[in-house]
């Protein structure tokens, strides 16, 4: 059979500050003192695909990088060495740890079960979580005495903080615990902060912090609203442009009915996007410097947005979604990381 022709671009595109995404890890390493920012790309770089912003991070001095699948991890390898990468999740199966073995990636090993399967498939350098409170994955701290962990060639023994972005007594004890676990575990280096992790000073910075959600745009913590700038900007394409008279109502369930004549246009952004239905009667969008408020209800792959402000805006331009991260989580009620990793596959990423 024949090749099809290759698809034109799609009608949305997810523009990608560049060098704030740079600026972004800059802060993250400075605010880390003494230790190193490494880079949780997980999730596709939380929806900001991860084929733009890797190499980007690694041009910046970005040396270490965190996923949570296997199949993350093999898509990391066209930018980032092997031996840089390390897979959150461990190895499930004896699949898991032969693909860790053979690509040179490092799986972070959460239970007793898994140290031994990655024993059984040969070894080699990993990581270690050790749960000190947040009660996801990690090896419990009860199993610290056991002799499988010492065995181990451990680059980074870590533990992640749940409660990072407030002020609350969580924080102390994870810390402590984090003491207990680095005087049981032999390792290169230790890790607990992550983003919000960093903000709450050098106690909790170890030798690496694992930054993701400020790497992006978003501000888990005020401390860090001054050094952290927005890295992504959703833009959809007016489909067509429509002339509505005083009494016409627009979309599903007519949730909005025009009181005055008006100009709209309907863009190729909807729910199935991302761009969710608490959007509706909520959303922004920008044209050359105009606010253009979305209409009605928002549906699968549309919305429709008021033209008054932007007469001369029509069929084929490309309109900005307002998405600045802390005020979108408060429009919305979404959290700031849902609002990236929302972000769907029919965004083209440049």
């Amino acid at each position: 059979m024949p090749h099809p022709p290759e698809a034109p671009p799609p009608a949305l595109r997810l523009r990608l500050d560049r060098a704030a995404l740079a600026a972004n890890w800059r802060a993250l390493d400075r605010l880390s003192g003494e230790a190193s920012a490494g880079a949780a790309v997980k999730a596709d770089a939380y929806g900001l695909g991860v084929a733009q912003v890797a190499p980007v991070l690694v041009q910046t001095g970005c040396r270490d990088f965190f996923v949570a699948h296997v199949g993350e991890a093999a898509d990391l390898l066209a930018h980032v060495p092997p031996e840089r990468i390390s897979v959150l999740h461990g190895p499930l199966t004896e699949a898991d740890a032969a693909f860790c073995r053979a690509a040179g990636v490092k799986p972070v090993l959460n239970s007793l079960p898994q140290i031994a399967r990655w024993k059984e498939a040969g070894g080699g350098p990993c990581d270690l979580m050790v749960d000190s409170g947040i009660n996801r994955l990690g090896l419990e701290m009860r199993h610290l005495d056991d002799p499988a962990p010492a065995g181990l060639e451990t680059d980074i023994c870590m533990s992640h903080l749940a409660s990072a972005d407030e002020d609350v007594p969580q924080n102390a004890r994870q810390l402590a615990r984090f003491g207990e676990i680095r005087a049981a575990v032999r390792a290169r280096r230790y890790s607990l902060a992550n983003s919000a992790g960093i903000a709450l000073g050098a106690d909790y910075h170890a030798d690496l912090t694992r930054p993701g959600l400020a790497l992006y745009g978003g501000i888990p913590r005020r401390e860090l609203a001054r050094d952290i700038a927005q890295v992504a900007y959703p833009e959809a394409a007016v489909l067509q442009v429509r002339e509505l008279g005083a009494g016409d109502s627009v979309g599903y369930n007519a949730t909005f009915v025009a009181d005055r004549p008006m100009r709209v246009g309907v863009i190729a952004l909807g729910y199935a996007d991302g761009y969710l239905r608490c959007w509706s009667g909520n959303g922004r969008f920008e044209w050359q410097g105009r606010e253009l408020p979305a209409l009605g209800r928002v549906s699968m792959d549309m919305t429709v947005i008021d033209l008054t402000a932007a007469p001369d805006c029509g069929e084929g331009d490309w309109v900005t979604a307002a998405y600045d991260p802390v005020a979108s989580a408060a429009a919305t009620g979404l959290s700031q990381y849902e609002l990236f990793t929302l972000l769907g596959k029919r965004f083209g990423r440049e």
